[in-house]
């Protein structure tokens, strides 16, 4: 059983559940983790994998502030790839092929092994609120668990209603029933709430299908890892993936049958992902493409089951079969279990601080999907965040907010409490001003030192990492201040087709080339002689490659970032009244006081505020 009150309560345990536990036990919150299925922290609902697009970047940013998820997705991974490096390594991006299975239970596992943390399996069906501030929650079975504060992490859960053609059902997520009674009570209270959807495709028999006709996808030949951990291996065996394309057989099978689309015919209304659309939307809206990319990628290590990424779907059973049929290497295939489309209640996050609190309820936080973002990665970031702020406010210490320049992290949350969302929020890089400084190699060395300071990374992670900091600034210097020899660099520029150097200079003149890679830099002895010396490893030499060919690049976005700091640092006063400012528009004023910004730099972020707006609270702020 449960105990009597707790610090920090969690509803749901999806990814942003299973790391706001984490988190707030391991800052020395007694945490209960309440969800309606044990079986299924840590779940994952769609496709079985992690990271890729700036997605990765955000996983490595959790492992680096002490989050789990790089390290249940490290020890749970069937193929790792790093993506566009053919791209500048702003771009690069990690992902892994996971273990639906292993994912799951490796996760219950971590959560069971860390102190301060309890569980509890019901459904948490009320809320209880005493002068505007959360005091506990009340469950399906009748009990009231008193709390300081409460994370709500509940997913596709709310209200949620699963369609596959004309049939739909309640439910948070196939086979699960979904959880009614918190959307009505928080809108009595004052939230506004919102319907979205997402989707998800058929599951195969992967014995059924004929990968001989289909493109392989093998994994790195030499696989990197999302934790920075030392103690967590590089993926050893690694479980190939496929790429397959639909065509006009299957397109028409599926323009035939739009009257029968849920997505067509009006049975859903709400919004799904822009970037993630259903095949039949693909379909519609690009009528003029003959094909479609389809990604066949294994469930697991110890399954036949496979995920038919790219043919999310919510048409009926039948259709979904007649078209499957006819994409290449699909000919003779069995499936599992059908796609389908899910519409489930999000709350705008304009109604939340950057900590993730609600401004309307103290002490009560959401994270994850209930926010209005998809995917795993956006889902854990928040959780982390979030269990990290309900600790700091709990214990009266201050929050953890990270800035646009800081973290992918701090664009994600950023925009959604400045700008919202009315459709599935998904990152991109592109939503980041600042890519080049937050890549995916560096996020140890920009957050763990924070972690470290809030309590949450521990004395020996901080350690290795200044000491890795220590050694990438002394390498650099060493290519700074060192002479080449004339005849050893002018042999490397003839081998990657540069004309030869008249005279001698600084290596760092010749590593910055573009075609002058790691390893031709190497052939340089006092370069070779200096790593063997010093004991450097790969996130040395790479970080040292990376801080010397883009130098130009990451100053100019420091000094941007230095500019746009200054505003970072004018405050706006919580109860700052913008009403009597005659020079703010009225837009200006109805928009600041539904944003409530907590600086100068949220504010110009805001859509409708003007330059000249922010001239006038800088005036009044005191310039």
């Amino acid at each position: 059983m449960f105990e009597s009150k707790y610090d920090v309560i969690v509803v749901g345990g999806g990814h942003a559940g299973a790391e706001a536990s984490a988190a707030a036990a391991n800052l020395g919150a007694k945490t209960l983790l309440i969800t309606m299925n044990l079986q299924t922290i840590g779940q994952m609902s769609c496709n079985p994998a992690m990271g890729g697009i700036a997605k990765g970047q955000i996983v490595r940013e959790i492992d680096a502030l002490g989050g789990y998820s790089g390290v249940v997705s490290d020890l749970t991974a069937i193929q790792f790839k790093m993506l566009n490096k053919s791209k500048g390594p702003a771009m690069w991006s990690p992902r892994v092929q996971s273990d639906r299975a292993k994912f799951a239970l490796k996760w219950r596992e971590m959560l069971e092994n860390t102190t301060n943390l309890d569980f509890y399996q019901d459904m948490v069906v009320g809320l209880i609120i005493e002068k505007s501030t959360i005091k506990g929650v009340v469950t399906g079975l009748g009990n009231k668990i008193y709390s300081h504060s409460v994370i709500l992490t509940n997913g596709t859960f709310l209200n949620g209603l699963i369609h596959v053609g004309d049939k739909n059902f309640g439910g948070g997520r196939a086979g699960e029933k979904s959880s009614v009674g918190i959307t009505s009570e928080l809108e009595s209270y004052g939230f506004k709430s919102g319907r979205m959807k997402t989707g998800t495709p058929p599951r195969v028999d992967g014995r059924t299908l004929d990968y001989s006709v289909m493109e392989e996808q093998p994994g790195d030949k030499n696989p990197a890892k999302f934790s920075y951990l030392e103690c967590i291996q590089p993926l050893k065996h690694q479980i190939s993936c496929y790429i397959t394309y639909t065509n006009r057989d299957v397109h028409d099978i599926m323009s035939e049958s739009f009257s029968r689309s849920p997505m067509f015919n009006g049975s859903i209304s709400s919004t799904g992902p822009r970037y993630c659309p259903s095949i039949e939307d693909k379909i519609y809206r690009f009528a003029e493409k003959d094909r479609h990319q389809i990604f066949v990628e294994p469930e697991g290590e110890n399954t036949v089951e496979v995920y038919v990424n790219g043919f999310s779907t919510s048409m009926p059973e039948d259709v979904q079969y007649d078209a499957i049929k006819k994409i290449k290497g699909f000919e003779n295939v069995k499936i599992f279990r059908p796609g389908y489309a899910i519409e489930y209640d999000y709350f705008p996050p304009t109604q939340l601080t950057l900590t993730l609190e609600t401004k309307l309820i103290k002490n009560l936080f959401f994270a994850g999907q209930i926010n209005g973002t998809t995917g795993y990665e956006e889902a854990a970031a928040q959780g982390l965040i979030a269990g990290i702020n309900a600790v700091s406010k709990v214990f009266n210490k201050d929050p953890l907010i990270l800035t646009r320049s800081e973290a992918y992290i701090g664009v994600l949350i950023d925009d959604l409490i400045t700008k919202g969302t009315e459709e599935p929020y998904r990152m991109f890089t592109s939503r980041a001003e600042y890519r080049t400084l937050l890549r995916q190699d560096n996020a140890d060395i920009r957050l763990t030192e924070k972690s470290f300071k809030i309590g949450l990374a521990k004395k020996e992670r901080y350690a290795r990492v200044k000491q890795k900091q220590k050694q990438v600034e002394s390498f650099v210097k060493f290519f700074n201040d060192t002479s080449f020899e004339l005849d050893e660099v002018n042999k490397i520029l003839k081998s990657v087709n540069y004309e030869p150097v008249p005279q001698k200079g600084k290596i760092d003149k010749i590593y910055s080339r573009p075609n002058v890679k790691q390893q031709d830099i190497r052939k340089i002895t006092s370069v070779e002689n200096y790593i063997q010396a010093n004991k450097l490893d790969n996130e040395v030499l790479d970080q040292t490659e990376i801080q010397i060919k883009y130098k130009g690049y990451i100053e100019k976005e420091k000094a941007n970032a230095d500019k746009l700091q200054r505003l970072e640092d004018i405050k706006i006063p919580d109860n700052f009244d913008y009403n009597p400012l005659a020079s703010l528009s009225h837009e200006a004023k109805e928009k600041l006081n539904k944003i409530r910004p907590t600086t100068l730099s949220q504010a110009s972020r805001i859509s409708g505020i003007n330059p000249s707006d922010i001239s006038v609270l800088l005036v009044k702020m005191g310039r």
